[in-house]
């Protein structure tokens, strides 16, 4: 399937005029178990698509909440190769919502470019954020993601202008991921209306869609996202439920589950609201 799913999941939402609701979960937070247990309850929740985070020491663009979901994964043994085994895992319940692993450079070395996209590819991964390899960088590990059916998405910024942008988008495929805030995940607010423009411009570059985060921790900015977007993405939201269930003793399942539910709904609903209002 690869590159298909995502294709196959934007056409059909675009069919349906809505944008997609994104969960992003760390792997292996807080373990293994609960970890595969949220993954695999994220599309019944309303997760359109669900990106998950191999995790890294050192994660650069995360704010405080996902370097805590890194530490936690880390801590209990998660690994490039076990998240590989939770999306294979994952696939023997579920063949159509497509998966992006999002995380860094340093394991897809450690593991080596052609191997990774051959066992992402194995596993049912549909595409791959690497949030630390530059454009210009990036050849390498496009080239193994293309012969193995799979999607190079990059990131674009506030501060990828018109000069910049070609750069960035040249060999993304599936979609664009654009980051709606200058700084580190889930510290400031998206501004849908500073977001718009932005979104369009993209679009009209890429002939890709585009899908909005870091900056969206609610169903109301998640609607307003979605209005404007192909796609909202949540990240830190999620993950603080997971902090919030260890810590009070909850099922971190339940909390993380309901938590995707609410922004899900808000999600499908926003243009729908738009149009009646």
């Amino acid at each position: 399937m690869t590159k298909s799913r995502i294709e196959a999941r934007f056409a059909q939402l675009k069919a349906e005029n809505r944008a997609a609701f994104v969960a992003y979960v760390m792997a292996g937070d807080p373990d293994y178990a609960t970890g595969l247990e949220i993954l695999q309850g994220l599309p019944g929740a309303g997760a359109d698509l669900i990106e998950v985070g191999f995790p890294f020491s050192d994660p650069m663009a995360e704010g405080p909440p996902i370097q805590r979901a890194a530490q936690r994964a880390l801590a209990n043994g998660q690994t490039l190769n076990k998240t590989l085994e939770m999306v294979a895992q994952f696939r023997k319940g579920d063949q159509t919502t497509p998966i992006i692993m999002m995380g860094y450079a340093n394991p897809l070395v450690h593991h080596g470019y052609a191997a990774f996209a051959r066992d992402a590819a194995a596993a049912g991964v549909d595409g791959v954020i690497c949030v630390d390899i530059p454009p210009e960088e990036a050849d390498p590990l496009a080239d193994a993601l293309d012969a193995n059916e799979l999607s190079l998405i990059r990131l674009a910024t506030p501060t990828s202008d018109d000069k910049r942008l070609p750069v960035v988008i040249r060999r993304t495929s599936g979609f664009v991921y654009y980051v709606s805030v200058a700084g580190v995940t889930g510290v400031k607010e998206a501004d849908a209306a500073a977001v718009a423009p932005n979104v369009e411009r993209i679009r009209a570059a890429s002939g890709l869609p585009v899908a909005v985060g870091f900056g969206i921790k609610t169903p109301e900015r998640a609607a307003e996202i979605a209005r404007v977007a192909d796609a909202a993405v949540v990240g830190s939201a999620l993950v603080e439920e997971v902090a919030t269930g260890v810590a009070m003793n909850e099922s971190v399942t339940a909390r993380v589950l309901s938590k995707v539910e609410s922004l899900a709904k808000a999600v499908r609903s926003a243009r729908v609201e738009s149009l009646t209002v």
